[in-house]
């Protein structure tokens, strides 16, 4: 059995008006994923490969691996890679053991770091045989299996670090946009459960133009801001005019947090993904230790127990452990 073990980290998505289409990698936090392959027992008889999903991480999953994000990135990969195999009815005995496990619901992107750091080990057991891009590709499909659509926001900084773009989905064109040296962020996960699908139910169908012409020009001003290196341009455009106002439902007093958090420093502050988490942008890291500490305290004043990251944001995505 040849393993190899690996860890993609926790991701914020969205940064207020990027919708699906933009996030970042959190520094420190992430899921570990351990993946084996009995290389030497290739099963040509097989229909499909035999996949097992093992939890070891203490947080409960679904028991059924069909419900497990894991299962079609996996799936996902395998096939691509028996497409562009000399033998394409091989199939293999895979392994997959969860051995560290963001809390599921949580909105630091959860299910993207398991089927981010799978098909990352994965692609190391075959000698790399597909780029970063083409990772996201499988890992999104982890994402369609828990909301119906396969997004890519969580799953491109998970896999590729940074600051990420999602600029089109056909084709997947993915930009990994430059950090400035003064970008802090504090997030703070409640410890609640907000499942991304009804996350998506509560959101409307249509936007009015006006909301649409003004979340444009927030997006373009939060990537040009990236870019110059202009904290304040970041801030005035990591606004949401369309998501937030039909999610902040799902966090005790979110009106109040934002005002608080403002009052002590943050320069922008939003819901992370799907929520409950939140997290806010500061310019240096005294600011963003502030900030965290007004965060925590929203909660626990409200008897929510909750976590706080406070960090730069990770310039590295997935990577190799073990």
């Amino acid at each position: 059995m040849k393993t190899i073990t690996a860890f993609a980290p926790a991701t914020v998505a969205n940064l207020g008006c990027g919708f699906d289409i933009m996030g970042l990698a959190i520094k420190g936090e992430g899921d570990i994923v351990s993946v084996q392959l009995a290389e030497d027992m290739q099963h040509p008889e097989y229909k499909e490969d035999n996949l097992s999903i093992v939890n070891r991480s203490g947080v409960d999953l679904p028991s059924s691996i069909e419900h497990n994000v894991i299962t079609p990135a996996v799936r996902a990969f395998m096939d691509s890679f028996r497409i562009n195999m000399e033998s394409p009815s091989s199939y293999y005995d895979i392994e997959v053991d969860i051995l560290k496990k963001i809390y599921p619901g949580s909105g630091v992107g959860s299910s993207a770091a398991s089927s981010s750091a799978a098909v990352y080990a994965l692609n190391n057991i075959f000698n790399s045989p597909f780029s970063e891009p083409e990772l996201v590709y499988f890992a999104m499909q982890g994402e369609k299996l828990l909301g119906g659509v396969a997004h890519a926001d969580n799953v491109a900084p998970a896999i590729m670090g940074g600051v990420t773009l999602i600029r089109g989905y056909s084709p997947l064109d993915i930009v990994r946009l430059p950090i400035p040296e003064n970008f802090f962020s504090a997030v703070v996960h409640p410890h609640l459960t907000v499942l991304t699908s009804e996350a998506r139910k509560v959101l409307p169908e249509g936007v009015p133009l006006r909301k649409s012409v003004s979340q444009w020009g927030n997006v373009g001003g939060l990537v040009a801001g990236f870019y110059t290196s202009d904290m304040e341009l970041i801030a005035r455009s990591m606004k949401d005019e369309i998501v937030e106002q039909y999610r902040k439902g799902f966090i005790p007093g979110y009106d109040e947090l934002r005002v608080a958090a403002e009052k002590s420093g943050a320069m922008a502050m939003n819901i992370a993904g799907s929520g409950p988490s939140v997290f806010a942008v500061c310019n240096n890291a005294e600011s963003a230790e502030k900030v965290g500490k007004v965060m925590h305290k929203h909660f626990i004043d409200r008897k929510i127990d909750c976590d706080i990251f406070v960090n730069t944001i990770s310039q590295s995505g997935a990577k190799i452990i073990e």
